[in-house]
């Protein structure tokens, strides 16, 4: 077994602290696919965009030949970004914070990202920033951003015609509703509305025709405190108080108004699997929207969850936040994936971020589903019906001076029909064929690849790259701190701790 560099974060020594601050073109490819169909308008080219979250850039991959396109700089005004935050005490306290814990030691740059409907520009989320910028794809320039009310960004999801954004406020309970806009549309990042979520907001998804939109918050998935019980002493609300408000929730897109909450540790107990995590991770629904396939933090598998089944007692069993559980969702399955020898009796608290697994994706057609198994190395092909699996994992099938480390996610491409698999640990691309379960493509990228998303790019920003058009890589030197501003930020800092601390012992 390769030997793991030790990059995860020290969550005992800073966790009560970030408690209460976030509570708040070389490419070597084999057989590909031909039949898929295009999408988008005649003229656009379909692309993956690759975020490489701590070197703050996206590599633009070709959807059809997996060959590298253009390397983006996601972060040209870094240096103004961190001098601006470093006169305000409470933002250098949660970027330390963040910087520290949830980044494993790196600034998070780059998590999620979606062009917009006219191939123009690229949205992105910048989690050490708590911000959301529209770049020009032809020149490179960010043309909007947006603040978050809290201090830190995470996934977004877009609507199905385009015109929405959605972003998760990590630290504010709550995730917010943008134009996406395009080039020369006034509209651009106009911020709309929002809605309720839990502690620390996570994954969006639009489904039912854009009508209804699946959205989960994951707790506090930097803090200790990680196992449920001590031996036969259940911790209950003591575990809840420490990991916070995890809720799995149905948000009608018309209105926001929040349709449905669950907690899905109690769903899962209520099935006969009692001390699970609450806190979803990932999902993946069935074409037909009736199931989702949901990971949960510390499981090394998923679940299988039927929204529109009736449930055995009728609901009511429980309450989350102001709302009882729902009459309708059933977990029906759980798939049991492998755990590799290194990490069965790895301490919870060594987890990335309590994920075991983080990134699944259903294949064309709902048959198969893609996997990312975070911790134990591996991505997995699954049978949506048997639950068989087909591992990929150890070294490269063409990179084969690369291992498999660390997958972070999971996408479908609509335009080759693979399962594109980020390689956080190894800085690459995976892109697997669901039906021949093979390898097809790996891609090389930038530093700790983290979402891999869908785009279309205009012919006029193909001519711009082609017209020589260069990149400029990031600036990633340090920009000094001084010393009244690290005390400011850490007497802000000290002060919330024992705010939380009073909070928690009350």
């Amino acid at each position: 077994m390769r030997p793991r560099p030790d990059t995860r974060p020290r969550r005992a020594t800073w966790a009560v602290l970030a408690a209460g601050l976030v509570t708040v073109a070389t490419v070597v490819t084999g057989l590909s696919r031909t039949d898929a169909a295009d999408a988008g308008v005649p003229g656009d080219r379909p692309v993956m965009f690759v975020g490489n979250n701590w070197d703050g850039t996206a590599t633009v991959v070709d959807a059809r030949t997996h060959r590298r396109v253009k390397t983006l700089n996601i972060v040209p005004d870094r240096a103004q970004e961190l001098q601006d935050l470093y006169t305000h005490p409470d933002r250098l306290a949660f970027y330390l914070a963040v910087q520290q814990g949830v980044g494993e030691g790196h600034d998070q740059y780059v998590d999620d990202m979606f062009t917009t409907r006219d191939g123009r520009l690229l949205a992105v989320s910048r989690p050490s920033f708590a911000d959301v910028v529209w770049i020009d794809l032809a020149t490179g320039r960010i043309v909007g951003e947006q603040q978050m009310d809290g201090y830190r960004t995470d996934h977004m999801g877009v609507s199905p015609d385009g015109r929405r954004l959605l972003v998760s406020d990590s630290t504010a309970r709550s995730v917010h509703e943008y134009v996406m806009g395009g080039r020369g549309d006034p509209r651009t990042g106009t911020r709309l509305r929002s809605f309720a979520s839990g502690d620390t907001p996570h994954e969006n998804n639009y489904f039912d025709g854009g009508r209804r939109i699946l959205h989960a918050s994951i707790g506090r998935v930097y803090t200790p405190l990680d196992y449920p019980r001590v031996g036969p002493v259940p911790l209950g609300t003591v575990h809840d108080a420490v990991k916070a408000d995890r809720w799995f929730q149905v948000v009608r897109t018309s209105d926001f108004a929040v349709l449905r909450r669950w907690d899905m540790g109690e769903e899962l107990a209520e099935a006969g699997y009692p001390d699970m995590s609450s806190a979803v991770r990932p999902v993946a629904l069935s074409p037909d929207g009736r199931t989702a396939y949901l990971q949960v933090s510390f499981l090394h598998g998923f679940v299988e969850f039927r929204l529109d089944r009736r449930d055995p007692t009728g609901g009511g069993d429980y309450t989350v936040g102001d709302k009882s559980e729902p009459a309708t969702g059933v977990v029906t399955r759980v798939a049991q994936l492998p755990v590799s020898e290194e990490v069965r009796d790895m301490p919870r608290e060594q987890y990335v971020l309590d994920s075991a697994h983080h990134g699944i994706a259903m294949g064309p057609g709902g048959n198969r589903l893609c996997v990312a198994g975070t911790m134990s190395d591996y991505a997995a092909i699954v049978d949506r019906r048997t639950f068989d699996y087909r591992l990929f994992q150890g070294h490269g099938r063409f990179l084969r001076s690369r291992v498999y480390a660390k997958p972070y996610w999971a996408t479908t491409s609509r335009t080759d029909g693979n399962c594109w698999v980020s390689m956080s640990g190894s800085d690459l691309v995976s892109v697997i064929d669901y039906d021949t379960r093979r390898v097809v493509a790996e891609v090389p990228v930038g530093d700790h690849p983290q979402r891999v998303r869908d785009g279309l790019v205009d012919p006029a920003v193909l001519r711009a790259w082609s017209a020589g058009w260069a990149t400029s890589k990031p600036d990633l030197s340090p920009v000094p701190i001084s010393a009244p501003q690290r005390a400011a930020a850490d007497a802000w800092a000290e002060q919330r701790r024992q705010q939380i601390l009073a909070g928690l012992g009350g």
